[in-house]
Formats: structure tokens, C-alpha cells, sequence
């Protein structure tokens, strides 16, 4: 790994944090578990994390109480880390990005073109908290370093079942959790328990979904006057389009929730047959080749219209190519 954090922050008397709009698990465990690296390593330098305001499951990790999401006016930071995205989803965080004396840009989105003026961006890495932890001196590492850190690995790889898990990855987790921190009680509450309303909304997406393409592709939406009613935000559809992928048969499930008349957030999963990451970037999004999302302005219809043909165009590359292997073996 080529880029040294305490020798790239020697000097600095401020350093500012931040990761994308919506932070998830990944985003936040990177930010927090920097801020605490950096803290620990520097004492007496200004360190500050700025991101919207994250869900609360996400409490009992350290440093969760100094995130900063009103974005003041700042003085210019003589160092400011952008984490698990790219530049352009800074959100109320990017006046301190233009400002900065030097950036620094951290990821593992294959979609990111790298926009700091340093760029480590690894899309074979399972998750940005990956990253970190092979940028650590370990010698370092305490107990709550290492929770933050597990929480986006988790987060990211799905609890160690996505295809971006490789076995460095597990070789982390086990060092994480050899720090004595109650992983399952954090996999539980961050990852997998729901509230009854979020429990609710989720029943309404799965019931309402809709099978298309010969059933290897399915959708569901939710209006903003079905989260006015349940009285839900972004932060409680978390996981709606993993258990939609989870339908036997399902190749690439596709969530959309409306953010506005006419424009709605967009998220995929998909098997190896679809590489979403290419479906969004058409639509000016991005992400991995299994997990991807973009936003999108049209009716639902016209939304799902436009992306199943993308998908389908997928989806028949992958097949002429599998009876091209099977042919030729």
C-alpha cells in the first residue's frame, strides 16, 4: 500500500473527514475509524467528521456523537479525507473539499474516477473499511478502532456473503473481533434487526413487487405518500432490494423509492449475470457490478422501462456467452 496516513497529515493542524449523501455502514465505520486512528496518532490536531446524520443503529460506534451533519462555514482544513465515494456526492461536506489545502480520496467504487488531488481507489477490495485497516499501523488498533472498522466490512460484504468477500477479508474480520467487542449483538442491530414500521414498509415492497423479464427481474417501488404514511425516511427502505435479490430465481431486483414528483432513487443487486454497476453508470450513477444505484426522473414506468432494457442486453450477453463456453468445452 503507497500512501502513508500520518505522513501525509504531518503538519496539519486541521484535518476534516467526510464520506457520501445517505452514509451506510461502510461510509460511516471508514469516517469514524479514521477519526479515531488519526486522533489517537495526533494528538492536539483539530479532527474533525462531517456527514448527514447517520441512523441511529449506528450509536454505539465511538466518535458517533461528533459527526458534525449542519456543515458550518469552516476555516480551510490543511488536510481533508473524502471516504467511500467520489467527489461529486460530497452533499453540504464539498465547500470543505474546494477549500482544502490537500484532499485525499479513499475508496473502493469502481465507478470513481479518483477527484483528490491523492487517490487510492481499490475496486477489488470488499469495502472501504478494508482499505483503512491495510492503511493502519495495527500496532495502533484498540477495541473500538476495531469495531467501527468491522461495521462497513460487515455492511459491505453483505455479513461475508457477497462475491467481494475473499478470504483477506475474513483474515480481517477475525482480527477485528479478536479485540472483544459483542460482534454479533452489531451484526444483529445494524445489519439484520428491522423496527415494525420498517418491517411494515418492507412486507408492502415484497408484496407489491413485480416479476418482468421471464421472472429473472424483479421491481417494487414506494411513492412518497406511502413513506408520509408509515412516517419513514431513505434510512428505513435499507435492505428492501437485498431481499427482493434473495427470490429464488431473481437475477436483479431493482428498489425505487420518490424522492420528488417524478424522480425516485434507484437501487440494484444482481447475480453475475447483470453487472448493475454498467446499468447505472448509464444513467449518471455507479457502484459495484453486484450492488449499484442512480437516481432517475420519469414515472416508475418510464424508469423501469429504460433500465430493463439495459439489463436485458445483460442479461443475453451473459447467455450467449455461457453456451459459447459450453460449446467450446
Amino acid at each position: 500500500m503507497n500512501l502513508n496516513l500520518l505522513e501525509e497529515c504531518r503538519g496539519a493542524k486541521r484535518i476534516g473527514i467526510t464520506g457520501h449523501v445517505r452514509p451506510d455502514g461502510d461510509c460511516l465505520g471508514a469516517c469514524l475509524g479514521l477519526w479515531q486512528y488519526l486522533a489517537n496518532c495526533l494528538p492536539g490536531t483539530e479532527i474533525k467528521v462531517f456527514l448527514e446524520k447517520p441512523a441511529d443503529i449506528f450509536k454505539d460506534i465511538k466518535g458517533f456523537g461528533e459527526i458534525d451533519s449542519e456543515f458550518p462555514e469552516e476555516p480551510a482544513f490543511d488536510v481533508f479525507f473524502v471516504l467511500d465515494t467520489s467527489t461529486d456526492r460530497l452533499g453540504g461536506a464539498e465547500k470543505y473539499f474546494r477549500a482544502a489545502g490537500k484532499t485525499i480520496n479513499i475508496d473502493h467504487h469502481v465507478s470513481n474516477p479518483g477527484g483528490g488531488q491523492i487517490n487510492l481507489i481499490r475496486p477489488e477490495v470488499g469495502s472501504t473499511c478494508e482499505l483503512i485497516y491495510d492503511l493502519l499501523d495495527l500496532a495502533r488498533l484498540d477495541k473500538d478502532m476495531a469495531q467501527a472498522l468491522y461495521v462497513g466490512i460487515i455492511h459491505d460484504t453483505g455479513v461475508f456473503q457477497y462475491s467481494n468477500t475473499t478470504p483477506d477479508t475474513l483474515k480481517k474480520g477475525a482480527e477485528l473481533i479478536s479485540y472483544g467487542f459483542d460482534f454479533p449483538k452489531l451484526i444483529l442491530e445494524t445489519f439484520y434487526q428491522k423496527t415494525y414500521v420498517q418491517a411494515q414498509v418492507m412486507g408492502r415492497a415484497l408484496m407489491e413487487s413485480i416479476r418482468f423479464l421471464g421472472g429473472s427481474c424483479i421491481v417494487s417501488a414506494i411513492d412518497k405518500k406511502t413513506m408520509e404514511f408509515y412516517n419513514v425516511g431513505p434510512k428505513d427502505l435499507d435492505g428492501i432490494v437485498n431481499q427482493l435479490r434473495n427470490i429464488e430465481g431473481v437475477d436483479c431486483a431493482i428498489f425505487l423509492y420518490e424522492t420528488a414528483t417524478l424522480e425516485y432513487k434507484v437501487s440494484m443487486r444482481s447475480s453475475e449475470k447483470v453487472n448493475v454497476a454498467e446499468v447505472a453508470a448509464y444513467f449518471g450513477g455507479g457502484g459495484h457490478a453486484r450492488a449499484a444505484g442512480c437516481n432517475m426522473t420519469g414515472t416508475f414506468h418510464d424508469c423501469v422501462n429504460n433500465l430493463s432494457l439495459h439489463i436485458e442486453k445483460a442479461l443475453k450477453k451473459w447467455e450467449a456467452e455461457h453456451d459459447e463456453r459450453n460449446h467450446n468445452s
